[in-house]
């Protein structure tokens, strides 16, 4: 059902901790939700759902295309990686803008 600070309905804080269930599966869920300016609707059927078949099933589907890539174009080993210039440019870019990333996630604020 929808969520209600006042009537006590919901998964709070504590709630969710006692669960188990890891904060990085609440963190997945609660941003793909993305509730901004209306109420928000929870189940633990659609956790679960969104868990295995958004979460689960693409980071499955993903691991399992990069090692058969690995496997058809390099014998199965990830060969050492070679650094170019413009390979380093890149990373340090990446590197910078992945810090000022964090540095926004940790200024959201959750609408109540």
């Amino acid at each position: 059902g929808k969520f209600s600070k006042s009537r006590g309905v919901g998964v709070f804080g504590d709630v969710a901790k006692d669960t188990g269930t890891p904060a990085d599966i609440w963190h997945f869920y609660l941003l793909y939700l993305r509730p901004e300016g209306q109420d928000s609707a929870f189940s633990w059927s659609d956790l679960m759902l969104k868990n295995n078949s958004e979460l689960l099933n693409n980071l499955g589907n993903f691991i399992n295309r990069a090692g058969m890539f690995v496997c058809k174009f390099f014998g199965g080993t990830v060969p050492n990686m070679v650094l170019t210039p413009d390979d380093k440019c890149l990373l340090a870019r990446v590197t910078l803008e992945l810090h000022q990333y964090h540095q926004l996630l940790e200024k959201v604020r959750w609408v109540a």
